[in-house]
């Protein structure tokens, strides 16, 4: 196991920070990182990790935020201010807000920028059109549960995070929720009926979409567990029991051969050897705990969000020449 050099840090944030989303790459090959965070203001930085922009209008938390595919012209964003927003990246404006009954605790979007999923405390799972806005949460359409439930809920707990396939071989019409109820559950937009459930041994901690040059994949994690599922199959690729208590994996995307996590207990970014599970890096720099993870699309760069308020950028291969340690 190997100590990494000290990482490039991002500041703006005031509070934690808890889901990162890295954008495709752009026409020029570069990408933009799009945080997260308790303070109510998502940020948008470039490559480098500068800031580009905030996207002001929320009142309360911003659990979750996406990117839509392309030139990432649109953002969306779930709030615990009962909304769900939509924004236009270049402008920096609301295009769309949709009141909630509850806190919005996810949100996902395709890539056309046309359909915004959304999840939370209200237990239900909706589908908005986006060329033909709803004008309100009520009046978009509901995912079918497994069960008959009158209410409309599609989960027995809080829904806590949604994910939307963008890959081929069907992952673009499969869409994967995972709930305080211990339940991951895989549902077809197509017909926003139910395909498929697993019941976690413990409870859901978080739960990423993961895309590279291997199958689009989602990560779960969940007590001291890693696990690796193939988006469009639901079929487990990989479970690894770590040393940690896993708060995020990531896999790298273009060499598939280690996956980076954060933790629930500690302040520290570690580097796992995907087909091992044996830790690789320590890296040292946050000062609370790592909420979240994720690598660039290219894979030269692993980033991080705290409880410290701090996104940290840490190079996959020191030494050489790229963006700002050149």
């Amino acid at each position: 196991m190997t100590t990494k050099s000290a990482p490039l840090t991002c500041p703006g944030h005031t509070r934690p920070v808890v889901h990162l989303e890295h954008s495709e790459r752009q026409h020029d090959g570069t990408y933009l990182l799009l945080s997260s965070c308790k303070d109510s203001n998502p940020m948008l930085r470039d490559w480098l990790g500068d800031w580009m922009g905030t996207f002001l209008g929320h009142k309360g938390a911003v659990w979750s935020a996406k990117l839509t595919g392309g030139d990432a012209a649109r953002a969306v964003t779930g709030s615990a201010d009962f909304s769900a927003k939509v924004w236009d990246t270049y402008t920096g404006e609301a295009v769309h807000t949709f009141s909630h009954e509850h806190i919005v605790r996810s949100v996902a979007v395709n890539a056309s920028g046309s359909t915004l999923l959304t999840g939370g405390h209200e237990k239900k799972l909706r589908l908005f059109d986006l060329n033909k806005p709803a004008a309100s949460a009520q009046d978009a359409q509901l995912f079918k549960p497994f069960s008959a439930r009158a209410d409309g809920t599609t989960h027995d707990g809080k829904i806590r995070s949604v994910v939307l396939g963008r890959g081929a071989n069907g992952a673009q019409n499969m869409v994967v929720t995972a709930a305080d109820d211990c339940h991951i559950q895989w549902w077809d937009l197509r017909t926003l009926a139910p395909v498929h459930e697993l019941v976690l041994d413990q409870p859901f901690v978080s739960m990423d979409r993961c895309a590279g040059t291997f199958s689009e994949l989602i990560t779960v994690t969940t007590g001291s567990d890693a696990l690796f599922f193939d988006l469009a199959t639901h079929e487990v690729v990989k479970k690894h029991t770590l040393d940690i208590a896993p708060s995020s994996v990531y896999l790298h995307p273009t060499k598939a051969d280690r996956f980076v996590a954060g933790c629930i207990n500690d302040e520290w970014v570690r580097v796992y050897d995907y087909g091992t599970g044996e830790c690789m890096e320590l890296n040292k720099g946050h000062h609370g705990p790592v909420h979240c993870v994720s690598y660039t699309p290219d894979g030269e760069v692993a980033a991080s969000g705290s409880e410290d308020g701090t996104v940290r950028l840490w190079q996959v291969n020191p030494g050489k020449k790229y963006g700002l340690w050149s």
